[in-house]
């Protein structure tokens, strides 16, 4: 099964996360079929913290492969924070 989760990246107590689609079976940080974005928790001033790139998203989820709780939460944000952008 494909699974859309987090995989770290970073030095240590600066971490960086890419979003990627991977084969459940695989390693957190192994192997990965694609990079679908990223997450920057410590992210300040003009950098940016999240991007994702939606239609990849959308391709990996028809084709049914599942978010990880922690993936569908940053989506959640990152489609409220690309909203109110594109209505202005």
């Amino acid at each position: 099964m494909v699974v859309i989760r987090l995989s770290r990246g970073g030095s240590k107590k600066r971490p960086f996360f890419n979003i990627v689609a991977a084969d459940s079976r695989a390693r957190r940080d192994g192997r990965f079929l694609e990079r679908i974005g990223f997450y920057n928790p410590v992210a300040s001033g003009q950098a940016e913290g999240l991007r994702v790139a939606f239609d990849r998203l959308q391709h990996w989820t028809s084709n049914g492969a599942q978010m990880s709780p922690t993936v569908a939460r940053l989506v959640k944000q990152a489609q409220a924070a690309a909203t109110p952008a594109a209505a202005a």
